[in-house]
């Protein structure tokens, strides 16, 4: 019987939330894994219990150059890359109008161009042995709209989209990819998320900002996803040739994700007649026009 080798992951974020808990069960599988933190010093736990399977590596995704030194690190240390999770990310509350530029960019540079650049690092390995598991912990915020997380969000559609792009690139040298979405899930996102608000939502906001700010803080702590199922979830996807573009994960998330597909449907066929007309011969004028559903 031949012996299946351990695998060797990367795996950002790893030191907190779904990413350790990512990071445990691989090792708890027997693989190696390049855990890759802002601040390596909350995995001396895990260094001290499994040794050399594990390697810790300080990194800010937002670094290209230093995404590059992971993948190299993660070479030298286990000789071979089956695994990219990229989990880091982050999301701070706000109103559009009242968040900065800066920071604004801030998280889309962590959410979308951290999965982009650890992404490229890693490609060159992967495709010359011809296999390889990328797992993009996306959101559910990646499919719906949330009043208060526009850059967050925002950053989530695109990582789909860049999921989707890459698949159809990469699908035949072997390397597999999806974009996972779950929803709420008992770490600290949501008290973070929730407590990076400012102290004062703009009164025009309220009904939609502020309303939806003390849902997520009443939801802290009551979440319906299980870090640790979805991580033993990550572990048997790492092992499937057949994956989803997208897949979402928990019943909260589900729920959000019907009804904004159920919205898309409805739109899509109320404003069909007018899709369809925007062509060369197709009606002009009022003809056109007429085409528009009730306003």
């Amino acid at each position: 019987m031949t012996k299946t080798l351990p695998k060797t992951w990367i795996i950002t974020g790893s030191a907190r939330g779904l990413g350790r808990a990512i990071l445990t069960a691989a090792l708890e599988n027997g693989d190696n894994v390049l855990a890759a933190a802002r601040d390596v010093s909350q995995l001396a736990d895990l260094k001290a219990l499994h040794g050399a399977r594990l390697e810790p590596f300080a990194l800010d995704v937002t670094d290209e150059a230093r995404t590059a030194e992971a993948a190299t690190a993660a070479i030298a240390a286990f000789g071979r890359i089956d695994v990219l999770v990229n989990n880091a990310g982050y999301g701070h509350f706000e109103a559009f109008e009242q968040k900065s530029p800066t920071d604004f960019r801030a998280e889309v540079e962590t959410n979308l161009f951290g999965v982009v650049n650890m992404t490229r690092a890693v490609l060159p390995f992967m495709r010359k042995k011809r296999a390889g598991h990328i797992l993009n912990v996306s959101s559910v915020g990646g499919r719906v709209g949330t009043p208060g997380l526009a850059a967050y969000q925002a950053a989530k559609w695109a990582v789909g989209g860049f999921t989707e792009v890459l698949r159809g690139e990469v699908a035949h040298l072997g390397i597999r990819i999806v974009s996972l979405e779950p929803g709420g899930m008992r770490t600290d996102w949501a008290d973070t998320a929730g407590n990076s608000a400012p102290n004062t939502v703009l009164p025009d906001y309220a009904e939609t900002v502020g309303a939806t700010l003390a849902r997520i803080r009443a939801y802290a702590g009551n979440e319906v996803g299980d870090p640790a199922r979805i991580a033993q979830l990550v572990l048997a996807l790492a092992k499937r040739s057949d994956l989803p573009a997208h897949l979402v994960l928990g019943t909260d998330a589900l729920a959000s994700f019907d009804a904004a597909e159920a919205t898309r449907l409805s739109d899509h066929a109320r404003w069909l007649d007018i899709s369809r007309a925007t062509v060369f011969g197709g009606p002009e004028g009022e003809a056109l026009t007429a085409l528009l559903p009730p306003d």
